[in-house]
């Protein structure tokens, strides 16, 4: 079976506020979209990895870092990665801003 690659625009970068979690749904999969303060946007599955999961959108928001609300897990934005002495990995999705437009990559 082929995987299809789509790009899904959500809107404007003027929409997302730097460092505040917003949630986007695409495909049926919930999507925390991230803002830094460098103006990157970044896209990870809205959910923990911690065995309890959780909401990752209210996650504290440094560098390109994010610190998971409910059990405080660091985790890269770039790469889905929880930071040690923790583990584990949240999905992410590729993301390209084209004339101030978001758009992010979901794989069906």
């Amino acid at each position: 079976m082929e995987m299809t690659t789509s790009y899904y625009s959500i809107g404007s970068i003027d929409e997302c506020l730097v460092q505040v979690g917003r949630v986007v749904i695409i495909e049926g999969q919930e999507i925390a979209i991230f803002r830094t303060s460098d103006g990157n946007v970044y896209a990870v599955a809205n959910k923990s990895p911690h065995p309890k999961g959780g909401p990752l959108a209210e996650a504290i928001v440094s560098g390109h870092y994010i610190y998971d609300p409910l059990y405080d897990w660091k985790i890269d934005l770039t790469s889905g990665t929880v930071q040690a002495p923790d583990i584990g990995q949240v999905a992410t999705y590729p993301v390209i801003v084209k004339n101030e437009e978001i758009q992010i990559c979901v794989c069906a």
